[in-house]
């Protein structure tokens, strides 16, 4: 795959992932797929980098997978699928998941199918006020992918999600940002404009208590009270052994803004 499928630049500790497939709208490829996995454990382990930014170009985000770049149809045996989902789709949305930078998407069109939980996969969501967002599983007669049961009943409740995956209709930008889906809706030309404004707010900041109270956050969706309150009680031990923290502490004490450098 051209390494142009997939855009990379780090600028001001942020690095910038861009779909560059406009004439598909951005539908994802195996290559691109397994580049982008590889560019966010990089986005994750480098201290160089403090937020990321996820965007396509041209008129669509992502429209899914690519299924026209697939296989040729032949026999299938049991199990073929599964393992297929499990090692593509599936762990494209753990590496956002787990991405230890806050990741945010600058939806700037369509984002249909894997496309679409790409984006809610991420932890702050902009939209381009033309904007889409369609759960088109259910066109196809598919069952939804990349995450999409395990999703969106958490960030909107099970019955809109089932809504939302039984008619496969487009949802358009200012009403997901009203399901709670979106976290603001921007016109379409200031999209790249607010998603570096917030990407530098991020990179900015104190990246480890970030991560933290990122996996602490995700965590809690799956974990009962007590698990919760353990794992905030380690994740306050783990960050206080932090630069930040100490920076953080010190300048509150001297009446002061603090800089933070992620350490």
């Amino acid at each position: 795959m051209p390494v142009s499928e997939v855009l990379h630049a780090v600028d001001g500790q942020v690095a910038h992932l861009t779909l560059n497939r406009p004439e598909a709208l951005n539908a994802i490829t195996p290559g691109q797929r397994e580049r982008l996995i590889q560019l966010l454990g990089k986005a994750s382990a480098d201290p160089g980098v403090r937020a990321v930014v996820l965007t396509g170009t041209g008129r669509g985000f992502c429209a899914g997978a690519d299924l026209r770049g697939g296989a040729a149809a032949g026999e299938r045996v049991a199990g073929d699928v599964a393992r297929v989902i499990r090692d593509g789709a599936q762990r494209l949305i753990a590496a956002v998941l787990d991405c230890e930078k806050p990741v945010i998407a600058a939806v700037n069109g369509t984002a249909a199918g894997l496309g679409a939980h790409l984006a809610l996969a991420c932890d702050l969501v902009l939209a381009a006020e033309s904007a889409r967002f369609i759960e088109v599983f259910v066109r196809r007669g598919l069952v939804p992918d990349g995450g999409g049961a395990y999703l969106l009943p958490r960030l909107v409740g099970p019955r809109r999600a089932k809504e939302l995956m039984f008619f496969g209709d487009a949802l358009s930008a200012p009403d997901a940002e009203r399901l709670g889906l979106v976290n603001r809706t921007v016109p379409d030309g200031e999209l790249d404009k607010t998603a570096r404004a917030w990407a530098a707010r991020l990179a900015a900041g104190p990246t480890r208590a970030l991560a933290l109270t990122k996996q602490l956050v995700n965590a809690s969706l799956d974990s009962d009270r007590a698990t919760a309150f353990a794992a905030e009680a380690a994740a306050q031990e783990i960050n206080m052994t932090t630069a930040d923290a100490q920076e953080g502490v010190a300048s509150f004490v001297e009446r002061r803004s603090p800089e933070y450098r992620g350490r």
